[in-house]
């Protein structure tokens, strides 16, 4: 048997209209699932709790119908099992499904590659005990996702957008005390990215040469820039020619730690305020690629 799990508000209800197709797919060729899709975010976890510790062994898989809070949600459940997570993109961003490489507008090609074809394992992080599938970051775009999560009138992506205008007058670069791989070094940094996945932001390459199967986390660090640079570099961050600004490092290690008076998130989630300590948990997920 199969479980649905949606987020029917995602992608201003485009999570809603996939699960239908999804539902519809999967009832033409006859597969068992349960729809256990909950109210809120908070009723969905504990349903996903409550069938994955109750019935394991008789799980296909959880198809997963949302963005990457979804899959942050459902990565929690299904880390170092032998349940496979198969993602149908319908939020606003599908950072993750970009790093699997899955179209974003085929779900019904995607099921039927999930019904058919075997899954691989693939890496998920770790931070502060708490599972994350794609990018843990703090600097600017976490400061970016505080002002966000403020505000009220304005909806979808244009809050991000219009965070980043209200947001970079003022913003400064902060020292950081990292420790990579038992290495330690201070620096300032602008923005600093921990990264299993290649994407965030919904599309952003912000490490576009992670491997999500490497066992190893790409750490991005941008070093001070003026106000000016940074506007002329964040636009190549779609195409990850970013990299190859001088104020660019790309680290890479296991285990990360980073503290500084700033907040982390992990695949759009909020970690909290910095210590934090990330470690890559390798193979610790059953998914699929394409």
């Amino acid at each position: 048997m199969w479980l649905l799990l949606t987020n029917p508000t995602s992608g201003s209800g485009n999570g809603a209209r996939l699960s239908r197709m999804v539902s519809g797919f999967l009832a033409s060729k006859r597969i068992l699932f349960r729809d256990i899709s909950g109210g809120s975010y908070e009723e969905s976890a504990r349903n996903l709790k409550k069938y994955v510790s109750a019935q394991p062994s008789d799980l296909s898989g959880v198809i997963v119908v949302g963005g990457d809070g979804m899959v942050h949600l459902t990565a929690q459940e299904l880390a170092h099992s032998e349940i496979p997570l198969a993602v149908i993109p319908a939020g606003t961003g599908n950072d993750f499904a970009r790093s699997l490489n899955l179209p974003l507008d085929n779900p019904t090609l995607l099921v039927d590659h999930y019904l058919t074809k075997e899954p691989t394992k693939i890496d998920l992080g770790r931070v502060n005990g708490r599972i994350f599938a794609d990018i843990l970051s703090t600097g600017f775009d976490s400061i970016v996702n505080e002002r966000a999560n403020r505000m009220k009138l304005v909806k979808g992506r244009m809050k991000y957008n219009a965070a980043i205008l209200l947001e970079l007058p003022t913003f400064k670069a902060k020292t950081y005390e990292f420790r990579i791989d038992g290495i330690s070094f201070t620096a300032k940094a602008m923005l600093i990215a921990v990264s299993n996945g290649i994407s965030y932001g919904g599309g952003m390459k912000v490490t576009p040469h992670a491997k999500i199967d490497d066992g190893l986390f790409d750490v991005m660090v941008l070093g001070p820039v003026s106000k000016i640079e940074f506007l002329k570099v964040f636009p190549k961050v779609f195409s990850g020619g970013h990299v190859n600004h001088p104020a660019v490092q790309i680290l890479r290690g296991k285990e990360v730690e980073i503290d500084s008076d700033a907040v982390a998130y992990a695949d759009g989630e909020r970690i909290g305020e910095l210590p934090i300590f990330a470690e890559v948990l390798p193979g610790s997920l059953l998914t699929w690629r394409l």
